[in-house]
């Protein structure tokens, strides 16, 4: 493989304006300019990027902690966060997870050998504890809430926007409202199964176990909500449905046994997503696509300044009313 003196002397210039040229320096003759490349391309030259690397004290890649990618939620979350890595040309490395701690630790061993600039953590298993012994390797941000923390994390309020979505159900006559969670003990979910208590006990309203249903997380488990349903003998008459490609999926497998929407059942949804809109379900925007751009923008600011502190930003959710409530 050639390299940079070779590239020189086949160019006819000195090693410096070869080096130049590679960092795109401007102030470099086009002619000279076009001489290295010409021979960059005749000796099929390729940069060493991980010395490349060692000089600039930076990787330009950003770890990316997820459980699983082919989920709507996640794919919105890095929606968000790849179209701001590719504006400051900046690479992302997507690390699923399965919530194994131990796959989660190699992530944050790269950040703490320097194989990776930050990392940001779209959901996780590991204790804060241990997420925080790797701050002071680089930056780490978190979307959920983490405030007094050596971390920095950018989300919107789980308990707050439960409250108000089941508000809005018993606000248009309902009082049997069953819901489904992904992870029944998570951090975010703990903060739903509180709101759902505390507002139908304000409320004067049951807050039923029975009614709850957890382990949903893509369409299909739609039907499996739509099974849960026809099998109980006193029904809720109205569901917050964590995710809207679950809401979909139980909209369309409930039709088939002649329920309507939201006739015999009101659905609400979560995350905003396209097919909420296609099918007309009510549902909670909460700014996944907003909350991964901010990820983004915090550990980036962070990798420029090291010396920035550590930050929090609450985004705001909203309810949009369709016709499934």
């Amino acid at each position: 493989m050639a390299n940079i003196k070779q590239i020189a002397k086949a160019a006819g210039v000195s090693v410096t304006t070869v080096s130049r040229v590679l960092n795109a320096h401007p102030y470099v003759s086009e002619s000279k300019r076009k001489a290295v490349e010409e021979a960059i391309e005749r000796l099929h030259y390729a940069r060493n990027m991980n010395a490349v690397h060692l000089v600039k004290g930076m990787t330009q890649t950003i770890g990316v902690i997820l459980p699983q990618i082919q989920t709507a939620y996640f794919s919105k979350l890095i929606e968000g966060i790849a179209a701001e890595a590719l504006k400051h040309n900046y690479q992302l490395m997507l690390c699923q997870t399965g919530y194994r701690p131990e796959e989660e630790i190699k992530v944050l061993d790269l950040l703490r050998n320097k194989r990776i600039d930050g990392v940001i953590i779209c959901s996780r298993s590991l204790s804060l504890d241990q997420v925080e012994d790797y701050a002071g390797y680089g930056p780490i941000v978190l979307c959920e809430d983490v405030r007094q923390r050596k971390l920095s994390s950018v989300y919107y309020d789980h308990y707050a926007s439960f409250r108000n979505a089941i508000r809005y159900l018993w606000d248009r006559g309902h009082r049997r409202i069953g819901f489904t969670l992904n992870r029944r003990n998570s951090q975010n979910s703990l903060r739903r199964r509180q709101a759902y208590a505390d507002i139908l006990r304000e409320l004067g309203g049951e807050a039923r176990d029975e009614w709850l249903l957890d382990g949903c997380s893509e369409i299909r488990d739609g039907r499996l909500v739509a099974d849960w349903l026809l099998r109980m003998k006193e029904r809720p008459t109205a569901l917050l449905l964590t995710g809207d490609e679950i809401a979909a999926g139980f909209l369309v497998a409930i039709k088939e046994h002649g329920f309507g929407i939201p006739e015999d059942v009101a659905i609400v949804g979560f995350d905003n997503q396209p097919i909420s809109e296609v099918f007309g379900i009510t549902t909670i925007d909460n700014r996944l696509l907003d909350i991964g751009t901010q990820a983004f923008n915090i550990a980036y600011s962070r990798i420029q300044d090291p010396a920035l502190p550590p930050v929090t930003e609450e985004l705001q959710f909203r309810l949009i009313e369709r016709s499934s409530v």
